[in-house]
C-alpha cells in the first residue's frame, strides 16, 4: 500500500516546495463553482473554474505533500490572473518562505501556471505544521481534509502509555454512548471502570452494541441517583481514583458530590474546565468555567483559575498562559469583569494564585491571535498565546466552547475539578473521543498531583 507522509515542522525549511501537474477536466468543474441557474452546464465559464481548481490543488498539495498530513490550515490569499481551458495541463507549485518555530506557522508562496508557463493562480497560505510525523494510506484522490478531527488528542494519549489505569466509577453507564466510552477508555488503560448502576440495563446497552463486559466490575444500583451515591462512597473509602458521568443529568451527580455530609467536597471550589483541540490553534486550549459556576465572584474565580493551572501542569505545561477574558482590555468599572481581571492579577503577584502567567482584562481576540494583540498595541507574554481562557461567567464561557466546537471544528474533553478526585463530566450527546479524552486527562490529573505529595 502507498502512503502520504509528512515533514514535521522541524524537517521544513525556507526554500522547500512541492508540485504536481494534472489536465483540467470537465469533472473537476462541478465541485469547484456553482453556476449561475439556467446556464448551460457544458459551457462553464473556465477562468472562474480554474481559480477555485487552483485552490483546491494547492490545498491538496498542503495536505499531502508539504507538510503533508496532519496539516492544518489557517488562510490562502489567491489571486486569480488568467482563465485556463478544458484539456489545459496545469502545474501546480507550492514554496516555504517563512518558517516560525513558536507556533509552528509556515507561510508559503502558491502558484499555479498553464502549459506555456503563464501565471494563473498566484498568491500565499499559511498552516501550522505538525509536530510529529503522520502516514495515511492514498485512497484515491484527497478529499481536501486537512486535519483529523481531535488529531490534537493523539499526544494526550499518548501522554498516558508510561501511566497506570486509574479506577473509575462510571455513574450510571446504561446507554451504549457511555458504556463504549467508558471500555474504549478501559482498552486504552486509561481507567479500570467499576460501572455502578442497574445491572439488567448496563447488560442489554452491552448487547445491543455488542460490548464484552467479561471482567469488569458491575455494582447494581436500582437507579440513577443512587448510582452517583454508591460512586462517591467508593470514592471516600479508596476505592476509587475519579468519577465519570454515564446516561444520567449532571446535576444528579453532582448533588452527591457537593453534599456537605457524604460528597467530595475539599476547601477548594468545584469548577469545570473544557480542554480543546482547535484545528486552527496550535495547542491545546483550555476554557473555564463553562459548567458548574454560573456567576462566580473574585474568590470563586481564584479558585476556578488554579484549578485550570493545575490541570494544565499535569499536562505538561510548566507554567500556563491565563489570559482572564472580558469584552475590552482596559479596566472600567462599568464593566465587573475588567476590575475582576486586573485584582486576579494582582493575587498572582501576591501568591494567592500560583504556577501561571496571568494577563487581563484580554478580548477574546487578543487572547488567540498575537497580530490581533499587536494591532492594540497590547504588549503581553499571554496576549496571543494563552493556554487557558477565563470566562467572565458560565454563559460566556458556555457559549465560547460551543463555538469553537460547531463552527470552527473543536474537539472537546474536560474534567470538574476541585473536589477529592476528578470527574469527567460528558456531555450525553459527545462521542467516545470525549469520553476517551476525558479519561486521559483525569489519569494524567491523578497521576502527577500523586507524584507531587509522593515523599
Amino acid at each position: 500500500m502507498q502512503y502520504f507522509e509528512s515533514k514535521t515542522f522541524d524537517q521544513i525549511t525556507p526554500g522547500d516546495s512541492a508540485e504536481l501537474t494534472r489536465a483540467l477536466r470537465d469533472d473537476d468543474i462541478g465541485p469547484c463553482v456553482d453556476l449561475p441557474e439556467g446556464s448551460n452546464a457544458a459551457a462553464p465559464n473556465d477562468g472562474i473554474a480554474a481559480g477555485a481548481w487552483g485552490s483546491a490543488l494547492i490545498s491538496e498539495l498542503l495536505s499531502t505533500e508539504l507538510p503533508g498530513p496532519g496539516t492544518v490550515c489557517l488562510s490562502q490569499s489567491l489571486r486569480f490572473l488568467a482563465p485556463a481551458r478544458l484539456g489545459e495541463m496545469i502545474t501546480t507549485r507550492i514554496t516555504v518562505r517563512e518558517t516560525d518555530p513558536e507556533t509552528r506557522h509556515v507561510m508559503l508562496d502558491c502558484l499555479c501556471t498553464d502549459s506555456a508557463d503563464a501565471a494563473l493562480v498566484e498568491g500565499t497560505a499559511e498552516v501550522i505544521a505538525p509536530d510529529k510525523p503522520l502516514r495515511v494510506p492514498r485512497s484515491g484522490r484527497p478529499s481536501g481534509q486537512l486535519s483529523k478531527p481531535g488529531a490534537g488528542f493523539d499526544a494526550l494519549i499518548a501522554a498516558t502509555q508510561p501511566l497506570d489505569p486509574i479506577v473509575t466509577a462510571v455513574v450510571h453507564p446504561c446507554d451504549v454512548a457511555s458504556l463504549e466510552g467508558a471500555l474504549e477508555a478501559r482498552d486504552k488503560a486509561l481507567i479500570t471502570p467499576v460501572l455502578i448502576g442497574p445491572a439488567p440495563r448496563i447488560k442489554a446497552a452491552a448487547s445491543e452494541a455488542g460490548l464484552d463486559l467479561a471482567g469488569v466490575e458491575i455494582v447494581d444500583a436500582p437507579h440513577s441517583h443512587a448510582a452517583a451515591d454508591m460512586a462517591v462512597s467508593l470514592v471516600r473509602t479508596g476505592k476509587a481514583e475519579a468519577l465519570m458521568k454515564g446516561a444520567l443529568h449532571t446535576d444528579e451527580v453532582m448533588s452527591a458530590v457537593v453534599n456537605k455530609a457524604t460528597g467530595l467536597r475539599t476547601e477548594r471550589r468545584m469548577s469545570h474546565v473544557f480542554v480543546l483541540d482547535v484545528p486552527s490553534y496550535p495547542k491545546p486550549l483550555m476554557i473555564t468555567d463553562a459548567a458548574i459556576n454560573i456567576f462566580p465572584d473574585l474568590l470563586t474565580k481564584a479558585d476556578i483559575l488554579q484549578n485550570a493551572i493545575d490541570l494544565a501542569q499535569a499536562l505538561g505545561v510548566a507554567a500556563p498562559k491565563v489570559a482572564i477574558l472580558s469584552a475590552v482590555e482596559t479596566i472600567t468599572p462599568k464593566i465587573p469583569s475588567t476590575v475582576e481581571a486586573a485584582g486576579l492579577c494582582k493575587m498572582a503577584e501576591r501568591g494567592q494564585i500560583t504556577g501561571g502567567i496571568l494577563d487581563g482584562p484580554l478580548a477574546f481576540d487578543n487572547a488567540i491571535s498575537r497580530a490581533a494583540a499587536q494591532a492594540k498595541g497590547i504588549t503581553s507574554d499571554v496576549a496571543g498565546d494563552a493556554d487557558i481562557l477565563l470566562a467572565p461567567d458560565l454563559e460566556a464561557g458556555n457559549m465560547i466552547s460551543k463555538q469553537l466546537q460547531y463552527l470552527a471544528g473543536a474537539e472537546a474533553a474536560g474534567l470538574v475539578l476541585g473536589a477529592r478526585v476528578p470527574i469527567m463530566l460528558t456531555s450525553r450527546a459527545d462521542g467516545a473521543l470525549a469520553r476517551v479524552a476525558s479519561a486521559a486527562l483525569a489519569q494524567l490529573f491523578v497521576r502527577h498531583q500523586q507524584a507531587r505529595i509522593a515523599p
